[in-house]
C-alpha cells in the first residue's frame, strides 16, 4: 500500500435527480464537516454522471438536468469552491482509461459476489443476462474514482462498503503486481450517529429511494415538506392516544433521532427536554402521532430553510454553479492525469516518456 501522510477525501452522487435528507445524513453533513475541519489536503466531490448513464442509458436528459441540480445542492448545503473541488464525471478521461486496466485485475465470479452490486441490480429489475456491461462493472469504474485522487477516506453509506472493500482488492493486486505503491487503500468514512448510517423512506421502507417516491428532497418547500411528514409511516399498532406505541421501527423517531438538534425542544415543543422524555411518554401511552409529527416537521423545516435560501440564490445564479463545476472538474482532470501518469509507469507502458529516457 502506497505510504501516502496526506489525507484526501473522495465521495460523489449518481445524477438520476434531486438529492433528499437521506444524502445529507448518509453523507453530505459529513462532506462539509470534513471541508471545514482543515484537516485534509484536498476534497474532491464527484457528480457521477458516466455511471448514472449505465442504467439511464435511454435518457440522457434525465441525466444531464440532473447535473445540474445536484450541483446546487451541494453548494446549498455548504460546499464551497476553493474548499471543495466539485467535477463531472465524464469530463474526467483518465477515469475511464484506469477502469480499462483495473478491469484485467478482476473476475466475473468476483464482480457477481459484490453484494452491493447484487442488490442494485434487484432493485432495478434486470433480469439474467439483460444486465448493461457498463453497469455490471461499475465496482470497477468506482475504484478507478476513487484511486485516481489517491483518496484515503470516502463517505458513503454503510450499503458501499463492499464496493470500498472491492476497490481495497484492486490497489493491493494493482501494487503487488506491478511492484510498486502508486496506489492508495481507501477507508470507509460512516455517519457517528447510528441513525443515519441508513435513513429509511417516509413508508417505512428500509431505503430513501427516488424509485420508491418515498423521499423528502433537499428542495423541497414548505407545504410539500408539512405533506410528506403528515403522512408518514409510524407505528401501526398505535390506533389510540392512549395506546402505548413503539419506537423500533417507527419512522418518525428514526428522523427525529437523525435531526433534532439541541434547542429543538425548547423551540418548538418546551414541555419536553429532550428526545428521551418524549419517546417515553410515546412508549407509555398518552402521546398521539399527530403531535409528534408537528414536531417532526418543525425540526425538518427548520433544517431545510436556509437550504432552500441558498438554492433560490443558485437557481437565480447559474454562472457560479457553472463556475464552480469549471474550476473543479480543471483540478480533478489534473490531478487524475497524474495518476494515470503513475499507472502507465509502473505497468510500463509510458512508451514516449520512458523511451525518450532509454534511448537519449
Amino acid at each position: 500500500m502506497a505510504k501516502n501522510k496526506t489525507k484526501i477525501m473522495l465521495t460523489g452522487d449518481r445524477p438520476t435527480g434531486r438529492l433528499h435528507i437521506g444524502h445529507y445524513v448518509g453523507s453530505l453533513r459529513q462532506r462539509v464537516e470534513i471541508q471545514n475541519s482543515g484537516e485534509y489536503d484536498e476534497v474532491f466531490v464527484m457528480i457521477a454522471d458516466a455511471q448514472a448513464l449505465t442504467d439511464n442509458f435511454d435518457n440522457p436528459d434525465k441525466v444531464r438536468e440532473s447535473v445540474m441540480q445536484v450541483a446546487m445542492d451541494y453548494l446549498s448545503v455548504g460546499l464551497e469552491p476553493g474548499k471543495t473541488h466539485m467535477f463531472i464525471q465524464s469530463e474526467i478521461p483518465q477515469l475511464h482509461e484506469l477502469t480499462v486496466y483495473y478491469m484485467n485485475l478482476v473476475t466475473v465470479s468476483r464482480v457477481q459476489r459484490n453484494p452491493t452490486v447484487k442488490s442494485e441490480i434487484k432493485m432495478r429489475g434486470f433480469e439474467g443476462e439483460s444486465v448493461p456491461v457498463g453497469f455490471f462493472t461499475y465496482p470497477i469504474s468506482q475504484a478507478s474514482d476513487i484511486t485516481a485522487f489517491k483518496a484515503t477516506i470516502v463517505p458513503v453509506g454503510e450499503d458501499q462498503e463492499p464496493m470500498l472493500e472491492q476497490c481495497r482488492e484492486i490497489v493491493r493486486s494493482f501494487n503487488r503486481l506491478y511492484n510498486c505503491d502508486v496506489l492508495v487503500e481507501p477507508e470507509i468514512y460512516l455517519p457517528p450517529n447510528e441513525a443515519c448510517l441508513r435513513l429509511p423512506g417516509t413508508d417505512g421502507q428500509a431505503k430513501m429511494s427516488k424509485s420508491l417516491g418515498n423521499t423528502i428532497y433537499l428542495s423541497d418547500d414548505e407545504a410539500t415538506l408539512k405533506k410528506k411528514v403528515m403522512s408518514m409511516f409510524t407505528d401501526p399498532g398505535h390506533l389510540r392516544i392512549e395506546d402505548p406505541g413503539k419506537i423500533e421501527g417507527n419512522t418518525v423517531f428514526t428522523y427525529l433521532d437523525a435531526f433534532c438538534q439541541p434547542d429543538s425542544f425548547e423551540k418548538y415543543l418546551p414541555e419536553y427536554k429532550d428526545l428521551d422524555e418524549l419517546k417515553a411518554h410515546y412508549q407509555r401511552g398518552g402521546l398521539g402521532d399527530v403531535k409528534v409529527k408537528k414536531f417532526l416537521f418543525a425540526v425538518l423545516n427548520d433544517f431545510l430553510t436556509p437550504i432552500r435560501e441558498k438554492r433560490a440564490y443558485y437557481e437565480a445564479h447559474p454562472e457560479e454553479v457553472i463556475a464552480a463545476l469549471t474550476e473543479g472538474t480543471a483540478a480533478a482532470r489534473a490531478k487524475a492525469e497524474q495518476t494515470l501518469a503513475e499507472v502507465k509507469h509502473a505497468m510500463k507502458i509510458d512508451y514516449f516518456e520512458s523511451w525518450a529516457e532509454e534511448y537519449k
